[in-house]
């Protein structure tokens, strides 16, 4: 009998993140659709950080915002881009979700500030990871504008996460942190 709802709360789990990764793909793939160009290269609005600010605040689990990350990053990767854009978004994407948990964890931050250390590391990964590849530092001087966009993204993935989080019913069975 044990075993059972150890299958089934598992098997709940599994389609859990299945529901969240295909929920960030879809925002991603929506937000290739309509680029909002604002004459900086790169700058996009991040709304699949939605799902990961989410699940952040509904399982605090550190293994559930990284898996989550790690595997819309590469399928969408493998579907829409190239091993360079892999390498771009999981550095990107990887530093961010830490970075917003870790941070979620010191309950210092309310969820906007999470969410706007989340769109400012993602743009100083990916960054980080252009001057590299360039091998030049002058893409440093690229930083203060992808700070500014980076904290108004933030901002905005912060705002309607927040209203998700307190209107949208965790899902039951799920592992959950206490706290929330």
């Amino acid at each position: 009998m044990k075993e059972k709802k150890v299958r089934q709360k598992s098997a709940r789990n599994i389609s859990m993140y299945a529901v969240y990764v295909a929920l960030a793909f879809i925002f991603s793939y929506i937000e290739s659709l309509f680029p909002i160009s604002v004459g900086i290269p790169g700058v996009k609005p991040g709304f699949a950080n939605i799902v990961i600010v989410y699940i952040i605040y509904t399982s605090g689990r550190p293994s559930s915002v990284l898996t989550v990350t790690l595997l819309r990053t590469v399928l969408l990767a493998c579907t829409f881009g190239n091993l360079s854009t892999l390498l771009y978004s999981v550095c990107g994407g990887l530093l961010s979700a830490s970075v917003m948990f870790i941070l979620y964890k010191t309950n210092l931050f309310s969820v906007f500030g999470v969410s706007i250390a989340g769109g400012v590391t993602h743009n100083a990964g990916q960054l980080a990871v252009a001057a590299l590849i360039l091998d030049t530092k002058e893409l440093i001087y690229y930083y203060p504008i992808l700070l500014i966009t980076g904290m108004t993204a933030g901002f905005a993935v912060g705002y309607i996460a927040n209203i998700c989080i307190k209107r949208i019913r965790r899902p039951s069975g799920m592992i959950s942190n206490n706290n929330n």
